[in-house]
């Protein structure tokens, strides 16, 4: 992506972006003509309601290493895994099979042995990506140091062995970080302080004990002596979103938005009580309520142990809390296998 500092949108009435810095891992730019609840409702749905892809469900064949298998399993998880057109996946709650299939998920499987007398990494090049799979790319372990090793697994003694099987799902970050498609979202709204929202606390000099961010080029700075405008509201948000190298950070933004879209028409279902509303139930929306991969009612035989569960099974598909469901679907700890 190669942007200069461009208005997105020549008009002077509704949303105005200007991207400011674009790379292969973030973007910054500001965000005009629209609310302060608009701003911060994108803010929040990039944050934790785009769907990525991450291993969430570990079983584990081998362990000789000094880590545990849920220590392993945690590591695993927050390995970002390339989502590119996640669309593709179905999550598990919609898909017809028991557990897991090539529909709603992709399987990744690491086996490392150490036969040497030096210690040997395990990286996340190791794993290797299964096939039959939604498309090409869902599922690729994402590596981008320059030597093209990844994150670094665990380590290995002589005569140690790892050999796994992870089933990487769809899910979003509301439910487990894990799913997390940025690192950081900055938000900036009126650097000049000039609508007197924050209430800065100073020894001597506030102008000096608190230097003004990069964002404040981009207004005129108060008058000396300049009456306050109690009418006033914010009306440019400056964004900087870093991406995690699951997504781009354009593929982010756009995803936030269509997020956005789909629950203010879940909204707008509710309340006309059109069920048949074409976008919401209609083509192209089906599941348009994002939620975590495992919300499925009640036990049944998906909480059959197949040789390891976790700690918290309390019966199959209930938590250790009481009851299996959260409010973006059920709990992970009712499942076969370490919940990564």
């Amino acid at each position: 992506m190669n942007y200069d500092a461009m208005a997105i949108d020549t008009e002077d009435v509704g949303p105005r972006v200007t991207v400011r810095e674009a790379a292969t891992d973030h973007v910054d730019f500001t965000l005009a003509n629209v609310d302060l609840a608009f701003a911060n409702s994108l803010r929040r749905t990039v944050l934790a309601e785009v769907p990525t892809m991450a291993i969430d469900l570990v079983e584990v064949e081998a362990n000789t290493s000094v880590l545990a298998d849920e220590f392993i399993a945690h590591r695993l998880g927050l390995i970002p895994l390339n989502s590119k057109q996640v669309d593709d996946v179905l999550y598990t709650r919609d898909c017809d099979c028991e557990q897991y299939c090539e529909n709603c998920s992709v399987t990744l499987t690491l086996h490392a042995r150490c036969t040497g007398d030096e210690v040997m990494k395990v990286y996340a090049r190791d794993l290797v990506v299964g096939e039959p799979r939604p498309n090409e790319w869902v599922g690729n372990p994402v590596i981008t140091d320059p030597e093209g090793l990844g994150s670094v697994i665990c380590k290995l003694r002589k005569g140690q062995e790892l050999r796994m099987k992870c089933i990487a799902k769809k899910g979003i970050a509301k439910e487990h970080a894990k799913w997390a498609p940025t690192s950081a979202v900055g938000f900036e709204y009126d650097p000049h302080n000039k609508l007197r929202h924050l209430d800065y606390w100073y020894e001597e000099d506030p102008v000096r004990e608190w230097p003004k961010s990069k964002n404040s080029t981009w207004e005129e700075p108060p008058q000396e002596g300049e009456p306050f405008d109690y009418e006033a509201v914010p009306s440019s948000f400056y964004f900087e979103v870093e991406s995690v190298g699951n997504l781009e950070p354009d593929a982010i933004i756009q995803q936030g938005i269509k997020v956005m879209q789909q629950k203010l028409a879940a909204v707008i279902q509710e309340l006309t009580g059109d069920e048949g509303r074409n976008g919401v139930n209609g083509d192209g929306m089906d599941g348009y309520v994002p939620r975590s991969p495992d919300g499925v009612n009640g036990a049944g035989d998906y909480a059959i142990d197949q040789g390891y569960t976790t700690p918290y099974v309390n019966g199959g598909g209930a938590s250790a809390w009481g009851g299996g469901a959260t409010p973006y679907g059920a709990t992970p700890y009712g499942q076969n296998g370490w919940a990564a």
